[in-house]
């Protein structure tokens, strides 16, 4: 892995506006508002569940949210469908992630964004700041920064920003939402930082189906290793799984994590493999990647998600997290 360059971030920036003004920021004729022409609660659709609970959060009882790709789905591989098509059309303002994470919807977007409809990519501030975006070495977007929370409170930031453009007069009652939320977001930081940061120096390996976790091995110090790439159409070779099972057997790693939204088959072959070699290997538990949990639970928030993850992966590897994680500090989101 390495980071994007700022000349890089400076084409993503780019190319994110080829979907039309809103879609890199910038209030067009139909976002920049007078507060008469506002009525609330207004339609605002979203794609992966994580952009919708910031949504939820920020707008409050302002505007109704419709999230289009739900628990256990991957939203590298999924296709709009045609009440998807319909939803975004009817919208309001739209909301996605970018960095190609829903690749097989551009041209939707590209299409609801020449109508004059404001779309924002959530990450269009962080696709400018010189260091932070992750490319692979086939100069592939690495679209999960939620998984460091820090780039979660930018696109927290980015939906106040474009909710207090959509409905100027209550662009306090937006601001002052997203404070609350980011502080939140803040103690979920801080206490995935310690429970990552508890885990023994030669066990800090995380092992996943797919390559989603790069962004939290950076922000918390984890080594990473996904069996596929960044975006779960690559394919995984036998060689692959070999030379992983090689190195979870030299390195005596206790635990690998399957994910909710991805197949577990390549995950279970890496056990086969080890045990094959005298080394046993655990499912270290479910993790959260590109979807988050059931509607209407705590694993179904962000906050939820994260504090999942890092409590889940911090025991199997031999950390300290509290068996409850931070569930019991933090009010659930929803």
């Amino acid at each position: 892995m390495r980071i994007i360059s700022k000349f890089t971030a400076t084409i993503c920036t780019a190319l994110l506006c080829l979907l039309g003004p809103s879609a890199c920021g910038a209030p067009d004729s139909n976002q920049s508002r007078s507060p008469e022409t506002t009525k609330t609660p207004y339609t605002v659709v979203t794609t992966v569940g994580m952009i919708t609970d910031i949504v939820r959060n920020v707008a409050g009882d302002k505007a109704e949210v419709e999230g289009l790709i739900g628990e256990g789905i991957d939203p590298h591989l999924y296709k709009p469908t045609r009440n998807d098509v319909v939803a975004l059309d009817q919208a309001d303002v739209v909301f996605y992630c970018g960095l190609m994470l829903e690749g097989k919807m551009t041209d939707v977007f590209t299409r609801v964004a020449r109508r004059g409809k404001p779309v924002y990519a959530v990450t269009e501030d962080i696709a400018t700041q010189d260091g932070f975006v992750i490319i692979d070495e086939e100069q592939h977007y690495d679209p999960h920064v939620w998984m460091d929370v820090k780039g979660w409170m930018d696109a927290t930031q980015v939906v106040a920003r474009a909710l207090s453009e959509y409905d100027p007069a209550n662009t306090d009652y937006y601001q002052a939402n997203a404070e609350a939320y980011l502080k939140k977001l803040t103690a979920l930081d801080a206490y995935t930082r310690d429970v990552l940061g508890s885990i023994p120096q030669n066990q800090r390996v995380l092992v996943t189906a797919h390559d989603a976790f790069n962004y939290m091995g950076r922000a918390y110090g984890l080594e990473v290793k996904g069996i596929q790439g960044i975006s779960t159409e690559s394919e995984a070779g036998v060689r692959d799984i070999e030379e992983l099972v090689t190195f979870l057997v030299e390195n005596k790693i206790p635990a690998v994590f399957v994910e909710t939204s991805v197949s577990d088959k390549n995950v279970r072959a890496l056990l086969e493999g080890a045990k094959a070699r005298g080394h046993t290997v655990a499912i270290g538990g479910e993790l959260f990647s590109d979807a988050m949990g059931p509607a209407g639970s705590y694993e179904g928030t962000y906050i939820g998600m994260i504090d999942h993850n890092a409590t889940t992966i911090s025991r199997a590897l031999g950390g300290d997290a509290p068996e409850g994680g931070l569930n019991h500090k933090l009010p659930h989101e929803h």
